[in-house]
């Protein structure tokens, strides 16, 4: 089992920034990659980005690159999601999640466990 907590989120204005932490705990060393995901009502939760616990290795989606950026601290069982230059359109409740996969990281179907979620409200 793998549990994961989710914070940083909030209400913030367009331009601003914020950081998000996820909290892994259990046998999180079963799983090779973290990925944060987001969602808002009525549509399907998107791919922002995800890191491998073991490597640099990183990846981001498309409407995302260059403004967030992903980040872990391994004695801490965190990950980190910077959100830099925030849009009204980044608007949605963001979720950390875990998988052992090593590929098809950018698709939620790929995640074994996910975190509760938290909101970033970003005003124009």
């Amino acid at each position: 089992q793998v549990q994961l907590v989710e914070s940083g989120g909030g209400l913030v204005q367009a331009g601003g920034s914020l950081r998000l932490s996820c909290a892994a705990s259990g046998r999180i060393w079963s799983y090779h990659v973290m990925g944060w995901f987001r969602q808002t009502p009525g549509k399907e939760r998107e791919f922002v980005a995800a890191i491998q616990w073991s490597s640099s290795n990183t990846y981001y989606g498309d409407s995302v690159k260059g403004r967030f950026t992903i980040s872990r601290d391994n004695a801490k069982n965190t990950v980190y999601l910077q959100i830099n230059s925030l849009k009204p359109e980044d608007t949605a409740v963001y979720y950390c999640a875990a998988t052992s996969e090593r590929f098809g990281v950018t698709s939620k179907i790929s995640y074994d466990y996910w975190g509760q979620g938290t909101q970033v409200t970003v005003s124009s």
